[in-house]
């Protein structure tokens, strides 16, 4: 059996190569159904509507309400699905809205209640839309740390927001990528200064300004509309987006709360930082990414380069050591589901 730590991915994981994950691998009906009666009763699309749709349109499945619920779902599904004589969990963490599913998958909410508040923030956040998020990478292809490159972005991202009528931040520090927020001119200005690196500079279709004060107001609705009664002690230890470990019959669940709905929604997520806790802490044998999508791993590789754990250095040495013995398993790849389901 492998040590392994739970991670969650956020926004933007579930796309067309997902339409039909929920279908294929839910592993519980009755909770799936639950989620389908709670999504009715709000008047929205359900998940199985979504997810079986004969095809994936852009502006349906992306859409903060309808994307949070079915990214959800199929991370907190994934977690029913591990196998216990394979793998054990020591500890959860997540990026960005995958923080949402990491609480219920820690325990820390039940299902049900972490399917309310992800699809709550998600409605939320469609209904404001306030600003955008663009992302760019400060390590090359070889995945070598570059310091010296990474702060001189956030050196031009500073001067821009410094700007009459520009806001841009950090939003989520996501291994060898920034994600940055703000407004459309914040946003412009940036991709206007920086080289053209491929499809970088990349603008995030139906994202807000997450994890910037620009949620100030989609935060205060959440605190207002979410029970505080859904919070309990956190079952597994939780990292969460600076890297501070919530742990079992130790939290102050307020304070949990305030985080999830205040903190986390309105300053910056650091998701290397909260890889280079979990792998320094806990010294797993294993991450596992939760679906859907696979996009996420190369984030976690990323950030365990930046933490040079186990002597990883650039992407040549991650993929030798996976290679090897795995490190990292996606649950969204065929090929590596199977290690620990």
């Amino acid at each position: 059996m492998k040590r392994a730590v739970l991670v969650c991915p956020g926004r933007g994981t579930y796309n067309a190569p997902e339409l039909g994950s929920l279908t294929r691998h839910f592993p519980d009906r009755d909770l799936l159904a639950r989620f389908d009666d709670m999504r009715a009763e709000a008047g929205q699309d359900t998940l199985t509507a979504l997810d079986t749709a004969d095809t994936f349109d852009p502006k349906r499945h992306t859409r903060g309400d309808n994307a949070s619920a079915l990214i959800y779902a199929a991370g907190y599904g994934d977690l029913r699905s591990l196998d216990p004589e394979k793998v054990e969990i020591v500890a959860v963490t997540g990026n960005s809205m995958g923080w949402y599913t990491a609480l219920a998958c820690a325990g820390a909410v039940s299902p049900e209640a972490g399917f309310t508040i992800a699809n709550t923030m998600g409605t939320l956040m469609q209904a404001a839309l306030i600003g955008g998020q663009v992302v760019y990478p400060h390590m090359a292809d070889d995945w070598v740390p570059d310091p010296a490159a990474k702060a001189g972005l956030l050196d031009r991202v500073a001067e821009i927001d410094a700007r009459a009528d520009h806001r841009l931040a950090l939003s989520i520090d996501l291994g060898g990528m920034l994600v940055l927020a703000g407004d459309d001119a914040g946003l412009t200005a940036f991709e206007r200064a920086v080289p053209k690196q491929g499809a970088f500079p990349m603008r995030l279709t139906n994202h807000a300004a997450f994890h910037t004060d620009l949620m100030q107001p989609v935060s205060l609705q959440g605190l207002e509309r979410v029970d505080p009664h859904l919070f309990d002690q956190p079952e597994k230890p939780l990292i969460d987006g600076r890297g501070q470990i919530w742990w079992p019959h130790a939290t102050d669940v307020d304070a949990l709360r305030a985080y999830t709905l205040g903190t986390q929604v309105t300053t910056a997520y650091d998701f290397t930082a909260a890889i280079r806790i979990a792998a320094r802490e806990f010294a797993p044998d294993l991450f596992i990414v939760t679906g859907p999508g696979t996009t996420l791993g190369g984030a976690v590789a990323q950030s365990l380069i930046l933490a040079n754990w186990r002597g990883l250095n650039n992407k040549s040495d991650f993929q030798e050591m996976q290679a090897r013995d795995p490190i990292l398993v996606s649950m969204g790849r065929a090929d590596q589901r199977p290690l620990v389901t």
